[in-house]
């Protein structure tokens, strides 16, 4: 195993700590250092659109960087707007309405954590308000979305960052370096998959008593859905519909997409297929509960072509488990809570079948054979394990946040920013569009363009 990526698990851990950020982040992996003292004038105020679960534990990550502040709360529920004074204070400014944030001059950013089908308006009022946007994955519910937030972003000159965290995450931050550093040789397929086989792991959330047309303003939940009679499930659980959400393409390829995009340093597949099912939770959502997606990534300068295959929820059982698996000509990387390798270098000698050669021609065959590869014995064949893994309680999600509010301050740009997130949430909804469609689609990854489809 060669220096430039033998490392162990002393070292990986000293690599975490060694970048710790004083906000209580585990690790700033990206180098965005903050100090621990922040002076009142570089303080950053910020609001939450959206204070469901997915955006109450970004506000508590938010709030755990030095100098961040929260100062108000939109949000269509009313319980919800009661509960967030309760967690955050009395003194928080809320509204049903998120554009009574939008013109505040006391919010600096805000993180848009609503149902994926208002992700590329907000951002995009945002941003031309003046405001840096943390935006929940994925970046936008439909294709066509995505151009208008990355011209934004681009016009405003706003810090935009998705909010699919494993790209700041120090465990994908060592997969990145090894695989680079050609730890398991020419990468030609990855294998990646998130079981989520409960009903909380199926969206089925609670849905609030007192929820009623009093406390909750529907017309603005539906926004640009089709128009319907107030059907509370509908917003508590709007992942299992696509007029609001994005299925499992959506809520978890996402992530495999963004993760595994920032290790491998690739733009997308150029074909995109996805098959499955709604096999087990029929409780009237209308997207599938498994899907199994497959894709074709091109060689690039920074990589060769290889195959991606994601899966959710084709596990056996209850529980919870995601994981990474790169297989390469020299071996495989493996990601769950850190990272393994296996080494199982090939043979340099092709081996023979000489048996049924006559005797002379099997001696003269061997002399030349060994001649040629004289070194061939077990140590070529010798297999290697080694694993990596992050420091005890490490949360990704602390780590992401704080390389946001490094970069709202200092201005500098963010790695998983419009270009980035429109990158991995291209082939996810388009692996919607393939399994709802029955089609095999396209995509020009460089331009960000479905790129043709064909009849499956």
């Amino acid at each position: 195993m060669s220096n430039s990526y033998k490392t162990s698990r002393r070292t990986f851990i000293k690599l975490a700590t060694a970048t710790t950020v004083a906000a209580g982040s585990s690790a700033n992996v990206l180098g965005l250092e903050q100090s621990e003292r922040v002076s009142a004038n570089d303080r950053i105020q910020i609001a939450t659109i959206g204070i469901g679960g997915q955006g109450t534990s970004d506000t508590n990550a938010a709030l755990r960087v030095a100098g961040v502040e929260l100062v108000a709360v939109a949000d269509v529920y009313d319980g919800r707007l009661i509960r967030a004074k309760e967690v955050f204070g009395n003194h928080l400014f809320t509204t049903r309405d998120y554009r009574e944030i939008l013109a505040r001059p006391d919010v600096d950013a805000v993180i848009i954590a609503t149902p994926d089908h208002w992700h590329a308006r907000i951002s995009i009022d945002a941003m031309n308000a003046g405001k840096d946007v943390y935006c929940e994955k994925p970046m936008v519910q439909e294709v066509s979305e995505g151009h208008q937030v990355i011209e934004t972003a681009r016009k405003t000159n706003r810090i935009f960052q998705v909010g699919s965290q494993r790209v700041s995450s120090i465990v994908y931050r060592k997969a990145k370096e090894l695989l680079a550093a050609g730890a398991i040789g020419e990468l030609n397929m990855i294998e990646a998959w998130v079981n989520r086989n409960s009903a909380i792991g199926a969206w089925q959330y609670t849905i609030p008593p007192d929820a009623s047309p009093q406390n909750i303003d529907w017309e603005r939940f539906l926004g640009k859905a089709p128009k319907r009679p107030f059907e509370p499930i509908r917003l508590f659980r709007w992942r299992n519909y696509r007029d609001y959400g994005t299925g499992i393409a959506g809520d978890l390829f996402i992530h495999l997409f963004s993760g595994m995009h920032f290790i491998v340093g690739t733009n997308g597949p150029t074909r995109i297929m996805a098959t499955g099912g709604l096999r087990y939770w029929r409780d009237g959502r209308d997207v599938p509960d498994v899907m199994l997606g497959l894709y074709d990534y091109p060689r690039t300068a920074n990589h060769p072509a290889f195959n991606l295959i994601l899966k959710v929820n084709f596990a056996d059982g209850g529980g919870e488990d995601s994981g990474f698996r790169f297989v390469g000509s020299e071996g495989t990387m493996s990601i769950g809570a850190g990272v393994s390798l296996s080494r199982r270098p090939r043979p340099r000698a092709p081996g023979f079948t000489i048996n049924t050669f006559p005797r002379a021609v099997q001696e003269a065959f061997l002399k030349e054979y060994r001649a040629q590869y004289p070194d061939e014995g077990p140590s070529l064949r010798s297999q290697s394990e080694e694993s990596f893994s992050p420091p005890r309680d490490y949360n990704d999600l602390n780590d992401h946040f704080a390389n946001f509010f490094a970069s709202v301050r200092s201005r500098k740009p963010v790695v998983e920013d419009a270009v980035f997130g429109f990158r991995a949430a291209g082939p996810a909804l388009l692996s919607n569009n393939s399994y709802f469609e029955n089609r095999v689609y396209g995509w020009d990854p460089e331009a960000m363009k479905i790129n043709g489809e064909t009849k499956s």
